[in-house]
């Protein structure tokens, strides 16, 4: 891991100081060491402050800075207080802000209670939510700043079996292109980055159905198409060339290219398939 964390002269559009939700693994693990190569100062917040510690460590021993902070996204006083402390650890005003940490959850609609989806808009939702309430006006006060909203493509694909997983996503993509126009005149980035099957622990963490959670950690190992690294560096990239939208893979862009051509028979043919679903 430390070899290929070579750290680059390139100065990003967003000057240098990030904080990262669910940095304790996964996409956020791999934002926090993309943002260290580029010479980027991070605060790696995630709910287990083990996990947060362990991707500090990787990044320390290769040279850069970071600080790890334990916060629940969805609650909106341990958000405040990560906008607040960061800035004290920096010992500058954050300027890029990932909302990362998010939940998988998946089941039939009639199978999920309200505990479930309260559960899930919490995290994947309101933990953006409460992201972007927090840092936004801080960066329209400093005259600039940059947002990632990390979606899914499953807030277009609607596929069955995922309704509170979907709303949520649908949600964060939703808050993202408004986001982008109302702040563009602050000077303020944003980028929603929409993913489709990306090798993390979403599943082994999340609540998945016993009869579906083999079958994805199968999928998840053998069909995905890309990496997290490689997600974390497109999708910075792409935030560095002022572009909205982040579709990492090629079935995310075919999703999204059949949802907008033809947005009935893509739903007609989803349900038709779904009626072979055992």
């Amino acid at each position: 891991m430390l070899n290929i964390l070579k750290f680059r002269s390139r100065k990003p559009s967003y000057d240098g100081y990030a904080v990262v939700t669910g940095a304790g693994s996964g996409i956020g693990r791999s934002f926090a060491l993309e943002l260290a190569r580029r010479n980027t100062a991070v605060v790696c917040a995630d709910l287990n402050l083990d996990s947060a510690e362990e991707t500090v460590a990787l990044i320390e021993q290769a040279g850069g800075q970071a600080h790890a902070m334990a916060c629940d996204v969805g609650k909106a006083a341990q958000v405040k207080k990560l906008a607040e402390q960061s800035e004290k650890l920096l010992g500058h005003p954050v300027t890029l802000l990932i909302n990362n940490a998010g939940v998988g959850i998946g089941g039939r609609f009639d199978e999920l209670s309200l505990q479930d989806w309260k559960w899930a808009m919490d995290v994947n939702l309101w933990g953006v939510v409460h992201g972007c309430h927090y840092f936004a006006p801080r960066f329209k006060k400093q005259g600039q700043g940059a947002i990632i909203n990390v979606a899914s493509a499953a807030s277009y694909t609607a596929a069955p079996e995922m309704s509170a997983y979907n709303v949520t996503k649908a949600g964060v993509r939703a808050l993202s292109e408004t986001l982008y126009a109302e702040l563009k005149r602050d000077n303020i980035k944003i980028n929603v980055l929409c993913p489709t099957l990306v090798p993390t622990n979403i599943i082994k963490d999340g609540r998945i159905p016993a009869r579906y959670s083999k079958l994805a950690d199968h999928a998840l190992m053998n069909y995905a198409l890309t990496t997290s690294d490689s997600v974390a560096k497109l999708t910075l990239n792409r935030l560095d060339k002022g572009e909205l939208y982040t579709t990492p893979q090629i079935d995310a862009k075919l999703f999204w290219v059949m949802k907008r051509v033809s947005p009935n028979l893509y739903a007609d043919l989803l349900g038709f398939s779904y009626r072979f679903v055992k």
